[in-house]
């Protein structure tokens, strides 16, 4: 049990182990970022109901979309990230689809 915990903490206190995962767990919490922000600038109008409140701060909007996911990938192991990579990478590509059909009407 102790090997198990030391190899946890090795994986969340360094990228060394599944840096894959924490870098695209990452990547996509900023990519699902930027497209907000274009989106929004573009004049679509956020569904979700939390984060069109956190666009009219942006400090908050930095700090739930940006500083968080990258502590919760220094903390989490990266396997227990995959289900959270699939999500978002499901929300970014719907992102795009919705920002293509927009600039294309």
């Amino acid at each position: 049990m102790n090997e198990r915990l030391s190899g946890w903490w090795v994986s969340s206190a360094t990228f060394k182990r599944c840096t894959a995962e924490k870098a695209s767990f990452i990547f996509l919490g900023l990519f699902d970022l930027i497209l907000t922000i274009l989106a929004i600038n573009l004049g679509l109008f956020e569904i979700n109901p939390l984060v069109r409140y956190m666009v009219q701060i942006p400090a908050l909007l930095l700090t739930v979309k940006l500083f968080i996911p990258v502590l919760i990938a220094w903390i989490m192991p990266g396997k227990l990230l995959l289900p959270s990579i699939a999500m978002l990478a499901i929300v970014v590509i719907w992102n795009l689809k919705e920002l293509v059909v927009f600039l294309l009407r």
